[in-house]
This record gives C-alpha cells, structure tokens and sequence, in this order.
C-alpha cells in the first residue's frame, strides 16, 4: 500500500498507480477496527452503533472500490448499510439519522477523473483526519494481510432519498423569492441530487454538467477561476439572478452574482453572517483564517461573536460545536451549519443562498457591495525546501507585524495583513494569502 495517500483530512491518490481494491479492502477493514473500538458499553450493545456507512461518487471506478471497501468491514465483522451514489454531505446525515458509528464516501471530490479516495466519518459524523483517527486506521490498513475467510458482517442496502431531502429542505424559509438560478455541477453528485431536492420548487434551473458519467467537462474544482466560465457565460445569457458551481461530490460550491462576477466565500460568510445573526442574535459565527477583515468586522457590527480558526473541515467543525455557534464559511466554499450536525453541505447552502435573495429582495452584486472594501491577491503557492525554516524566517523579517501561530504564521498590519501556512497537496507546496485594503 502507497502510504502516501493518507492525508490530513482524508484518503486519495490515483486509481490503479496509488489505490486500488485490495488497498479499499484493507481500509475499510482497519477503518471498521478502529471506529468500532471508540464504542461506549452502552453503544456496543446497540446493532445500529455496531454498523457503518458506505456511500460513493459517480467515478467509473467508485462501486468496485466501494464493494472491496464494505467487504473489507464486513471481514472485521462490521455490518454495513450501503446507501448507494451520494453526495458526500448525505454521510454525515446518514450517521445521524440512523445513529452509526460512522461512514465512509468513497470519493476523490475536486479532484480530476482519474483520482479516488475515502473521507471517514465517525459517530455523530464527527470527521476522521491525521489528527483523530486517520494515522491509526493508517497503521492498522498497513499491518493487514488480505483474506477474505475472516468476520461475517452484513450488507443492507438503504435508500434515504426521502429523509434527506426532507431534511435539506428543512432550512428553506417559507416565503421564497421566484428566482432563476444556474446551476453547474461540474459532472458530480450536484447533478443528481439538485433536481431531487430542489425540482419542485417554484424556480427556474439552469442546469449545466448535471451527466454523472465518471468524466468531467472541466475539472470539478470550483475554486479555479476558469473552471466557472460556461457558468458566467449561462448567466449573462438567460439573465440568471445567480450561479453556483458545485465540486464532484457536493460539499462545496461557489457563488457568482447576476453580472456573472465571482463573489468570493469569505464575502459570503460575511453576508449569511448577517442573515443568521437576525435569527439567533449574538450566535457565534466561525471563519477561517484566510478571510478578508470585513469577515470579522461584519459579524461585529451586526452583534455576533466572531471565531477566527485554522484551516480545514476538522477543526472548523469541532470549533462550531465547542462554541455552539451557528453557522461557519471556510475561504474554499465549504459552509457549516450547526443545524447540520455541526457539517458542511453544498445544498444546504444552496438553501440559505436563496433565503438570503429572497429575505434582501436585492440583486447579490448589492447585496456584497458594502462588503468589498479590501482587495486580495487570492491564493499564491511556492514550492520551498524547508516549509518551517520558510515561516521562521517570514516571522523574523515581519516581527515589527502583530504575529500569531494558530495555523502557519499569520503577520498583521493596520493597512495589510498576510498568512503564510504548509499546504498538504503533492509536492508540499506553500500557500500564501494576502490582503491589502483599497485605497480609498
């Protein structure tokens, strides 16, 4: 097995080169062993804690390292409810609803057609990564030989269409603006999942890439500028009120406006900030690090309690649940909801985004206006020998700067500000963020 394909946040590599289907097996066993063992007494005598999830994307090659994934659980003498081609946001959903011991979504999200992989989920859809879990089932995949004459577990398959969309659905307000959205969903999970979901409501859909055929128009990425071209082009021609372009498995998406302008997500946090602190006035409203400033001083003027976290669905998710806040943006399209289980969701999102249009009866290119008042360089990576000596000497030349270490080195200045923090992509290579205010 090709260690390198454990990660921070989860499991990916090339299909057949990194991962194939006796290292699915072996994962999916050490995975059953390790979830399993965080049992209380009180949960190990429950069938229900005893079992996991298992849901898949729509690659060509996610069934078959699905099934050698379950088998592998089954081995260790874990049941399994398979709940079949899913976004990923339904695993988390799925673990609560049937109150599991957690759940696997076999998926390589943004990434290109060739690529898989794994995100784990434990109890609670509590995430599972380098830091909670992830090195163990690291250790224990490692160590197994594959055979298949081992525990009996069972498979049940299980359709929660309805419950799922009965819970998206849920966070929709009751007086709904009639709007017309475009929607791409870069050949992913949205394709599926957008017309269940939202088909009967009473607004036009623009639907682009909804085929899941495995293979991707442009890569499912949102966050690349020119993977949102056909999007902005859709809008201005059909004079769509919004766009959004959703990743391969769902969980994230980002937004243009209705002059086809991308409206960044920490810009979004900043205005759902708003509209959730109308509801639960003084809530606790998360955001990560790379944020613009106006992140936090739009929480502020609106009376909520700003929390400034690193980087990275894990902890942002422990941080909402510790705090109790209400609701989180991260600077790559994921949005968490403490509604949600404390999870991210692309749809739930979608959900909010036209509460938020229809609550404002404005245009989204006002509704931003007063919150674009500093610019960005957006993300600038450098390929370094010594990722730590790098922040060492950053901190030593910028030590006149306000310094802080919660994630990489951040240095802040009254006029601009800059976060220099490792990158755990291929080849290690550095990212570095920056703001400076408009000259006003």
């Amino acid at each position: 097995m090709d260690e390198s394909i454990f990660k921070a946040y989860d499991i990916r590599g090339m299909y057949e080169e990194h991962l194939n289907e006796e290292d699915a097996w072996k994962i999916g066993h050490a995975t059953a062993q390790f979830l399993r063992s965080l049992l209380s007494g009180f949960e190990r005598g429950q069938s229900n804690y005893q079992s996991l999830i298992v849901g898949r994307d729509m690659r060509t090659h996610s069934w078959s390292l699905a099934q050698a994934l379950i088998k592998g659980m089954n081995g260790s003498g874990a049941n399994v409810v398979d709940i079949g081609m899913i976004d990923t946001p339904q695993i988390y959903f799925a673990i609560n609803h049937l109150q599991t011991c957690g759940g696997v979504q076999v998926t390589a999200s943004h990434n290109p057609a060739r690529y898989n992989g794994f995100k784990i989920s434990g109890m609670q859809a509590r995430p599972i990564g380098s830091q909670t879990g992830l090195l163990e089932i690291k250790h224990i995949a490692l160590a197994l030989r594959h055979t298949a004459a081992l525990g009996k577990g069972k498979v049940t398959e299980r359709d929660l269409t309805e419950p799922y969309r009965r819970h998206v659905l849920s966070f929709l307000g009751s007086n709904l603006k009639r709007l017309k959205v475009a929607i791409d969903a870069s050949n992913g999970m949205a394709g599926k999942w957008v017309p269940i979901i939202f088909g009967d409501l009473d607004m036009e859909i623009i639907p682009l890439n909804f085929e899941c055929t495995g293979s991707f128009k442009h890569d499912p990425n949102p966050l690349v500028e020119a993977n949102l071209a056909e999007l902005k082009e859709a809008v201005v021609q059909k004079k769509a009120d919004l766009g959004l372009c959703f990743d391969g498995d769902g969980d994230r998406l980002m937004i243009v406006d209705e002059r086809a302008q991308t409206v960044g997500c920490d810009i979004m946090t900043a205005l759902m900030a708003g509209y959730f602190l109308e509801k639960h006035p003084g809530a606790t409203i998360l955001y990560d690090l790379r944020s613009s400033r106006v992140v936090e001083q739009e929480i502020k003027r609106r009376g909520g309690q700003p929390r400034r976290e690193r980087v990275g669905h894990a902890f942002m998710k422990k941080t909402l649940k510790d705090t109790k806040g209400v609701f989180g943006g991260e600077l790559s399209g994921h949005f968490y909801y403490r509604d949600n289980f404390y999870a991210d969701s692309g749809m739930i999102t979608l959900a909010h985004v036209l509460n938020v249009l229809s609550v404002r009866d404005k245009p989204l290119s006002e509704l931003v206006k007063p919150l674009m008042q500093y610019a960005s360089t957006g993300e600038v990576n450098f390929e370094v020998e010594d990722k730590e000596a790098m922040m060492e000497q950053l901190a030593q030349k910028y030590a006149d700067g306000a310094i802080d270490y919660l994630d990489g080195v951040t240095v802040q200045y009254d006029d601009w500000w800059f976060n220099c923090r490792p990158s755990d992509k291929k080849f290690d290579e550095l990212k570095a963020i920056l703001g400076k205010p408009v000259d006003h």
